[in-house]
């Protein structure tokens, strides 16, 4: 009986990406890092040791070591108060988009897109609540200085309100889907932003059936985006590809009737070359 139970291997599975590992060879030292990491973002630049216990789980004092770790390692700074991110966290951004093949196949797409029609276009995958923009173009001249979301690489944007991030969630499996629900709850970001389960799974299921979404102001107010999906050769969705503009420039039936067939005919395109 011993025997058999020695030979028993415990594993973890990560509830993001549902990679499976054995317990033994996980490194939780690693795991804490990477979470006092990710308490960082667009609504939160600057940690102190009480924020990052209280966001980690981590008593004061592991919160504390790890903070100066990372600033030991260059990776935090701080200012006597707080810690925020150092310029050196960016190498792992920049090696990703120089070494991935998909932002660099999008990109001269994306281009003649934008010379086409002088809009902005976006290339998006998903990573737990956020749609992350991977690969984009900007117009040459362009004049329209809102600050819509897509428009920097490395962008983070609540999938639940953006037309990319509908279409990446369109693809789960509907128990994928309430899944993501019950550990993202829907945040109402605008007026237009749907927070209701029900009515956002029957949305995504449209969504899926059609293979486009379009999308207005959920996210940001005067922003409007038409997005389809981008699948690999072996038809799985790995990414979106989107289009955003102000509502005062573009209408919906503009976007539907003009744009959404070049999002298609590149989106079939990037197919045959991934």
């Amino acid at each position: 009986m011993d025997d058999v139970k020695s030979k028993i291997t415990k594993t973890l599975q990560n509830p993001d990406n549902q990679k499976v590992m054995r317990h033994e060879d996980f490194v939780a030292g690693i795991s804490k890092g990477m979470a006092i990491l990710d308490c960082f973002g667009p609504e939160r630049h600057r940690l102190n040791i009480s924020i990052a216990a209280e966001k980690t789980g981590m008593t004061r004092a592991a919160a504390r070591r790890h903070l100066l770790t990372l600033e030991y390692l260059g990776y935090l700074e701080f200012d006597g108060h707080y810690y925020y991110l150092s310029p050196k966290i960016l190498k792992f951004s920049g090696a990703y988009l120089s070494g991935a093949q998909l932002p660099k196949i999008c990109q001269p797409l994306l281009n003649l897109l934008t010379n086409q029609t002088s809009l902005i276009y976006s290339v998006m995958v998903l990573d737990g609540y956020e749609a992350i923009t991977i690969a984009r173009s900007a117009a040459h001249q362009q004049t329209d200085r809102v600050n819509p979301y897509g428009l920097h690489l490395g962008n983070r944007l609540p999938a639940h309100a953006t037309s990319a991030g509908k279409i990446l969630l369109a693809q789960l499996e509907p128990d994928e889907q309430i899944q993501w629900l019950e550990k993202y709850p829907l945040k109402r970001l605008t007026k237009y932003s749907c927070t209701n389960n029900q009515d956002f799974m029957k949305l995504l299921a449209e969504i899926k059936e059609q293979d486009w979404c379009y999308s207005s102001e959920e996210h940001e107010l005067g922003v409007h985006a038409l997005a389809v999906p981008i699948h690999n050769p072996k038809g799985q969705v790995i990414a979106a590809l989107n289009i955003v503009s102000p509502t005062m420039r573009t209408t919906k039936e503009y976007l539907v009737e003009q744009i959404l067939p070049l999002l298609q005919e590149t989106a079939r395109e990037l197919r045959n070359v991934i």
